[in-house]
């Protein structure tokens, strides 16, 4: 570690001379913000709030020892015996009844539903892949993914049988959410716009228009009345029927639209948190240079692709003539939000004077903030926000303290910069059981600044296992989507947060759609969520979130929230059935033992050989079984937690775990055989830091405060890159938001 040129240039703090630099030369740079006044801000920052986080923490610890001598001395007990015992220790709280009260929130988060991406910023080409994904071809996520079922192999270019396909799929969607007066848009030979505000649609049978013209929203002009494109609204989403006969698809389609755009990626997380792999100060860099880039819109990625060099930017905004005649401009780009990390990251790339490492989430907030700035400042090439609001998702958050705290430190951010109060906006990630049992609280606490609430299988899941885990042996990882405590958590958010007054003014989330390939699957299930009141949900890619959007068009959220207001407040008591197998496990056999210490040491394996070895925070691991999942670290909190679990209640033995973690390491070697700088665990098990990062998180799962694994990752990490020269990560399996699907469309 190097202190800076000299100590009054960094505030007194020792900075990694990579991040020292960057903030001097790139992060403040133009603005009326120098480095030494930079770090002071960060040093008195940490010296304000390190002691209260450190203060949460021990508090974390003290009720997770009083939850786990009850359930070693009751069992998982009964729900109103457990209830009594986790309000007199504190740890559930008297109910509230919040109301929000936000000000200055974009229209992507108060008023139009549709699909989140989450891209970790450590890849900038990934980073604009998601940022761009505001707009994406129907005709290109249909053509090339498992959405429609495919009969033949494709002919190299473009396949005219499949081009058939997908036109007629699109016509029976327009028919589905834009339908005609009178016929089907698949006897449309022309689209005409006689005048701004009127869509003539000629077919076979005569002229006719849309059922309900409200949905036409402009058009681009072309020759006469045929314009170049038609743009058409529902549900707050647009669809543009780009119309082209000159282009190969638009020759075969009957009236000359050679695609169909549509509204998809209404938002987008940048993440520095659970995607990333950031261990030191030039990681932390390339991941803030990437949200920096996106915010001033300078942000660019040339890369080999198809044999060519290919470079990515970010997009401008989409202009039409309006229906009044006048100019219609619409976003080009996802509304970023970015994502820090949570209370008890530590980060040694900057330490104090005594050689502490800060607190990560400080460096996060004011680093996030600053690149915003430019923005604010009139210094981006493209706006993010119309309302001159920053979104900062704060995750790992227990309970309405630590809420307050983190609403303190963005308040505190404010106040250095310069910002206006309230500028900073929080989303609360609903993750762990203490701000789940207490959301009202968490809520309130935020009330002015809140304008997300999400809910998560995975991390929610790794604690409530770890929470639980002197109840019993718990039920196997996927048994548990089916638990008492599981679908109470989902139903409570939504009910929390539209009797908070979401509805209108903040985003109710809900999770990731894992599975990259299976676009078919994802259509016939993932419209639960817009249905259950989510006004938005997780994809894995730009392709998903054009899918998805479907969903949105499909069902009107917000009218679905208004009659969910109407029914019962899921009861609480719900979440605090402990989710363990009766009789201890008794009746679950070996063979079922067996299958799930495979599945969950593979997974493991998976992705800790990539995160270790090559630095990859986020990666598409195939399963057991092949099947490709889109894994970050939360991934590992849950089936590590899950192994611990069980070895800690006898279900398995140590010595099991050890074999069945050399067998798949096996198994793992063998998937990864092709990844570039791809380095083999079973050459040598002991000396492999990957193979030795997976024993550590499920050996030491027990004792690991809330279960997290940042703490065994980081380590490991940091071993493998000073074994390697501090090497660059491969991106190759990072690639979850790249899509490669043919583009008929262009």
């Amino acid at each position: 570690m190097e202190t800076g040129s000299d100590d009054t240039s960094t505030g007194g703090l020792q900075v990694d001379p990579v991040l020292r630099d960057f903030v001097a030369e790139e992060l403040v740079a133009g603005l009326d913000l120098g480095p030494a006044r930079f770090w002071s801000t960060v040093a008195e920052l940490n010296e304000r709030f390190a002691g209260r986080v450190e203060q949460l923490l021990r508090r974390r610890d003290e009720l997770q020892q009083q939850i786990d001598d009850w359930h070693r001395e009751h069992g998982a007990g009964d729900v109103e015996a457990l209830e009594a015992f986790l309000t007199e220790i504190g740890y559930l709280l008297p109910l509230e009844e919040p109301t929000v009260r936000v000000t200055r929130v974009d229209r992507e988060i108060a008023e139009v539903p549709g699909p989140q991406l989450v891209v970790p910023a450590t890849v900038p080409r990934y980073a604009l892949n998601a940022a761009n994904a505001r707009w994406g071809s129907l005709y290109d996520a249909l053509y090339g993914t498992d959405a429609l079922p495919l009969d033949h192999e494709l002919e190299p270019g473009y396949d005219e049988r499949r081009g058939a396909q997908v036109i007629a799929e699109a016509d029976r969607l327009l028919d589905r959410f834009f339908p005609l007066a009178e016929g089907s848009h698949a006897d449309v030979v022309a689209y005409r716009v006689p005048s701004p505000g009127e869509l003539a649609v000629d077919t076979g049978s005569g002229t006719t228009g849309l059922a309900d013209p409200a949905q036409f929203a402009g058009h681009r002009a072309g020759e006469g009345d045929r314009p170049a494109a038609v743009l058409l609204r529902r549900h707050g989403l647009h669809l543009e029927l780009t119309v082209d006969p000159s282009t190969r698809v638009g020759t075969q389609h009957h009236a000359g639209v050679s695609d169909a755009l549509m509204e998809s990626a209404v938002s987008t997380i940048v993440d520095l948190e659970d995607s990333v792999a950031t261990v030191d100060g030039p990681d932390k860099v390339g991941a803030y240079r990437s949200w920096l880039g996106l915010r001033t819109g300078e942000l660019t990625a040339s890369f080999g692709k198809g044999g060519r060099t290919v470079t990515r930017e970010v997009h401008g905004d989409r202009t039409y003539v309006g229906t009044d005649g006048g100019e219609l401009t619409l976003p080009g780009r996802s509304l970023l939000l970015v994502r820090n990390v949570g209370h008890h990251m530590r980060l040694d790339a900057v330490r104090t004077a005594a050689g502490e490492p800060i607190l990560e989430e400080v460096l996060d907030a004011l680093v996030s903030a600053t690149a915003a700035l430019h923005e604010l400042r009139g210094r981006a090439r493209y706006s993010n926000t119309r309302t001159g609001s920053v979104y900062i998702v704060k995750p790992k958050m227990h309970g309405p303290d630590e809420v307050s705290l983190s609403v303190e430190l963005l308040a505190a951010v404010e106040e250095a910069l310069g910002m206006e109060p309230t500028t900073l906006k929080i989303g609360i990630m609903d993750e762990e059981k203490r701000t789940s049992t207490n959301l009202e609280a968490c809520i309130a606490r935020a009330a002015d600044r809140v304008i997300f609430v999400n809910t998560g299988f995975l991390d929610r899941t790794g604690d409530e296992i770890h929470t639980d885990f002197e109840a019993g042996p718990v039920v196997r990882k996927d048994d548990q989507r089916s638990q008492t405590w599981l679908t109470t958590y989902e139903d409570r958010n939504v009910d929390v947060a539209l009797r908070a007054g979401f509805a209108g003014q903040a985003q109710i989330g809900k999770g990731m759609w894992a599975k990259p390939a299976a676009m078919r699957e994802m259509l016939d299930t993932k419209g639960a969520h817009p249905r259950a009141g989510a006004n938005t949900a997780w994809v894995p890619s730009p392709t998903a979130a054009t899918l998805h959007a479907l969903h949105y068009l499909e069902t009107d959220v917000l009218a679905v929230q208004e009659e969910l207001k109407k029914r019962p407040l899921a009861d609480r008591r719900g979440l605090l059935v402990p989710p363990v197998l009766p009789d201890a496990g008794a009746g679950l056999s070996d063979e079922a033992k067996v299958h799930e210490l495979e599945t969950n040491a593979q997974s493991i394996l998976g992705y800790v050989v990539r995160w270790v070895g090559l630095g990859i925070g986020c990666s598409t691991v195939p399963t057991l079984e092949g099947v490709g999942l889109m894994e970050d670290r939360a991934t590992l909190r849950i089936s590590s937690q899950q192994i611990a679990n069980w070895l800690h209640h006898g279900l398995v033995e140590e010595a099991q775990v050890r074999e069945t973690f050399a067998r798949m390491a096996q198994v793992v070697d063998e998937q990864n055989a092709a990844e570039p700088g791809y380095q083999p665990m079973c050459a040598d098990l002991d000396g492999s830091p990957s193979f030795q990062a997976a024993l550590d998180l499920v050996f030491s799962g027990r004792r690991e405060p809330n279960g997290y694994t940042e703490r065994a990752l980081t380590q490991w990490r940091q071993q493998a890159k000073a074994v390697d020269g501090g090497d660059e990560q491969s991106p190759t399996r990072e690639a979850v938001l790249e899509d490669r699907s043919p583009s008929p469309a262009t």
